[in-house]
């Protein structure tokens, strides 16, 4: 194994608090944090990071303490090639699952050092409809949040409360940066921070759509969940034995909309884009590489694969998703050249075939209510209104079904918000597959009315439902499709 050993250049003891961030998972470290890393060892300044778990995951709060908050990311290339780099920028971390440590949380976020706030907190911590993007005003979390205002429980209520200590003290707004794979994700937050904020305060809600930038971001960079056979990887290849490590692909992307009143490091200098508009380069990353993800997670388990690497290694499955990208996403990104979204599919496929990752497909199939929206069915709503086929998106949504069942009946979790009501019409309609799948599309916070309707799309998707739970081998479904085109 090849290591390049890359040490941190900087001196903490130097540089303040200046950016909070709230979900402290393997992402953030490897992703965020490593860009402001850089950028403190080039340009210096004020930008050490503040990272906080809400409530789960107490242990990684104190592991970071013991460590005095340096860690380390292993960056491979391949299972011979990686780089080892040492990571400082995060300065302090907090736990808010408990009243000090909310209570320590808020103070950081109400300091008048602080001026940006980012977020990694999954799809469902924005508490949005994934349809029509409604604040769902019905979930415990919120309504918590909306009968104790100053004790909150949700990044949208932490955002709020911090904002409201802020201007009592005359102190300026910080700026919110939304680094989830969501489309529009920086208006997606200010819509679900401004919804809270009506139910608090209507003028308080008016302060924030005028003084709060939120501006939209991309992310990317394949980081998996940390595993013990990940950690025990990790130790073999470099000797580090920390349980802080995280592991992740050497590629890495960030375009930010330049919009910080309050200031913002100079992340350029660490290859970050700042863009006037991000929607583009977001849209590109979520039906190409988010959604053929999420064709892998629910086609390549029902295949009996177990990791994203895995399934590259069949070269049908490859040529379906090169299949899909091409032919069924590429005609719904007119604002890139063709040349460019082949040259952009042959990079995800070279970087999907990475070995070292052990990109779990069930890590990826979780929460799959809440990214199937903006990853398969924004663009199949497209197709459909340009009359173009989408033979592969429809094959994935049957996966997402069959995963359903499978799941239900091996009482196996998919951590979804939705899990509960899934799983009850599985139960319902088992054995009666256009009644399930006809309740499943009518699922107005899952699907757009446009394909609820569709009978056509209904009778193709009972058709795969069955043949994939008859145990139809996937690969000749995909085969089927390519073929056909």
């Amino acid at each position: 194994m090849k290591v390049q050993d890359i040490k941190s250049q900087i001196d903490v003891s130097k540089h303040d608090i200046g950016i909070v961030h709230i979900g402290l998972g393997a992402f953030h470290r490897a992703h965020q944090a490593v860009y402001v890393e850089q950028t403190l060892a080039v340009h210096g300044g004020d930008w050490m990071i503040a990272s906080a778990n809400i409530r789960s995951n107490y242990s990684l709060v104190e592991q970071m303490h013991a460590a005095q908050h340096c860690y380390h990311v292993v960056e491979y290339a391949d299972t011979s090639h990686a780089n080892l780099r040492e990571i400082k920028a995060i300065k302090n971390t907090f736990f808010c699952g408990s009243d000090e440590g909310r209570e320590a949380l808020l103070a950081q976020m109400s300091a008048p050092a602080t001026k940006i706030v980012t977020l990694t907190v999954t799809e469902k911590g924005y508490y949005l409809s994934p349809s029509t993007g409604e604040l769902l005003l019905d979930a415990p979390e919120i309504q918590h949040d909306m009968a104790s205002p100053s004790q909150p429980k949700t990044a949208l209520g932490l955002i709020l409360e911090s904002l409201k200590q802020r201007r009592a003290k005359g102190l300026a707004a910080f700026t919110v940066l939304s680094c989830d794979n969501m489309p529009h994700n920086g208006a997606r937050a200010k819509g679900a921070v401004v919804a809270l904020a009506k139910t608090q305060d209507d003028e308080f809600a008016q302060w924030i759509e005028s003084n709060v930038a939120f501006p939209n971001s991309m992310v990317d960079r394949i980081v998996p969940a940390v595993s013990e056979q990940d950690l025990a990887m990790i130790k073999a290849d470099t000797g580090i034995t920390e349980p802080t490590a995280v592991k992740c692909e050497q590629f890495s992307q960030w375009v930010i909309e330049d919009n910080f009143p309050a200031g913002r490091p100079q992340w350029e200098s660490a290859g970050v884009q700042m863009v006037a508009d991000v929607s583009s380069y977001e849209m590109m990353k979520l039906r190409m590489l988010n959604g053929s993800h999420s064709l892998l997670a629910y086609l390549g388990s029902i295949a009996g694969l177990k990791t994203v690497a895995d399934a590259m290694q069949d070269k049908k499955i490859r040529a379906f998703l090169e299949h899909y990208m091409m032919q069924e996403v590429a005609p719904t990104l007119p604002s890139f050249d063709p040349t460019e979204l082949s040259t952009y599919c042959q990079q995800l496929l070279a970087r999907f075939e990475n070995d070292s990752l052990q990109h779990q497909l069930k890590q990826i199939a979780m929460d799959g209510s809440q990214k199937l929206p903006q990853r398969w069915l924004s663009g199949l709503t497209e197709l459909q209104a340009k009359t173009l086929a989408a033979p592969g998106i429809e094959l994935g949504i049957a996966g997402w079904m069959a995963f359903l069942c499978n799941a239900e009946q091996n009482q196996q979790s998919i951590n979804d918000p939705l899990e509960g009501v899934l799983f009850e019409l599985v139960t319902r309609y088992r054995g009666d597959s256009v009644s399930l799948v006809a309740s499943l599309l009518q699922r107005n916070d899952i699907f757009p009315a446009a394909l609820a309707t569709n009978e056509a799309l209904l009778s193709r998707l009972v058709h795969l439902l069955d043949d994939l739970l008859a145990g139809v081998k996937v690969q000749s479904l995909m085969e089927k499709i390519y073929q056909q085109a």
